[in-house]
């Protein structure tokens, strides 16, 4: 009698992958439970008055939905212990500080280069007096960290989804899916009169454009994350100073020419990291990743 050769799903790997999929579910249901109602109420559908004002107001919460699924998901799976685990990766700040250059200083260059190119071709700059005043950069790189998305995010995309899709996956593949998911997750706020930035103010048009700009974004995060030891504090501070430099320091969005540089740029960093630390892992040094799975 022959037997037929057929390998058994890995239940670890089943468990994962069913974890994966219940991390997107949960933090696009509860960012979009948050995010849709001022959509409508701009479309004029009546609510009541204390639920307007909390959906269209500073404390709306759906921000916080990675940070929510990752949590859940890790407490519900790992315990305390796992919670514990998590969050600590928030502070680890044990990788080679060299990182701390392209961390801090990378998206700044490209804004910056981007602005500069856009003035060169006869473009009016936007108003940069923020630089007459350092202390005021300081504070919002923290507002940004703290409040602006950095803290509501990357728990969730970088420091439980990634680990995940890279598990089979090559780095840029799973880069390119989490910078897709990345963009559609933040689509209803295309439809926001400013609520996320001018970035979003023409709905649909900029959505194929958020596509691209994020899955290239996507790359450069998990460059980031694998070469500083899978540390969820490096990708905090990445993001901050890309929201920084976006939106405070040179406001590329304000500038319509600048935004084609700005994608230049991106795309010709991206393109230097792929070809010097290579698709794979994204790293030249494989033992700076560490074997451990992630909670």
């Amino acid at each position: 009698m022959n037997s037929t050769n057929t390998e058994s799903p890995n239940p670890v790997q089943m468990s994962e992958k069913r974890n994966l999929y219940l991390f997107f579910i949960i933090s696009f249901l509860f960012s979009w439970f948050f995010w849709i109602p001022p959509i409508l109420i701009g479309q004029g559908m009546p609510f009541p008055s204390i639920f307007a004002d909390f959906f269209l107001g500073p404390l709306n919460l759906g921000a916080w939905g990675p940070f929510v699924a990752a949590f859940l998901l890790t407490y519900h799976n790992n315990g305390k212990e796992g919670v514990f685990h998590l969050l600590k990766r928030g502070i680890d700040y044990k990788f080679h500080k060299i990182w701390l250059i392209p961390i801090l200083l990378l998206m700044p260059f490209i804004t910056g280069v981007s602005l500069l190119i856009a003035s060169f071709l006869g473009d009016p700059l936007p108003d940069l007096s923020i630089f007459y005043e350092p202390g005021l950069i300081v504070f919002w790189f923290f507002y940004l960290l703290l409040l602006g998305g950095p803290l509501q995010e990357e728990f969730g995309w970088r420091g439980y989804a990634l680990d995940r899709l890279q598990s089979n996956r090559s780095a840029l593949t799973s880069s390119i899916i989490l910078g897709v998911i990345w963009a559609v997750w933040h689509f209803p706020l295309n439809f926001g009169a400013g609520a996320a930035g001018p970035q979003y103010g023409a709905a649909l048009s900029l959505f194929m454009g958020a596509l691209i700009t994020m899955s290239l974004m996507s790359i450069l995060f998990t460059w980031i994350y694998n070469n500083t030891r899978r540390s969820i504090l490096a990708v905090l501070l990445f993001h901050a100073s890309l929201n920084l430099s976006t939106f405070i320091l040179f406001p590329v969005f304000e500038v319509q020419s600048a935004l084609l540089f700005y994608l230049i740029l991106m795309l010709a960093a991206v393109v230097v990291v792929l070809i010097i630390w290579g698709r794979k892992t994204l790293m030249k040094d494989k033992k700076v990743m560490v074997s451990e799975k992630s909670p």
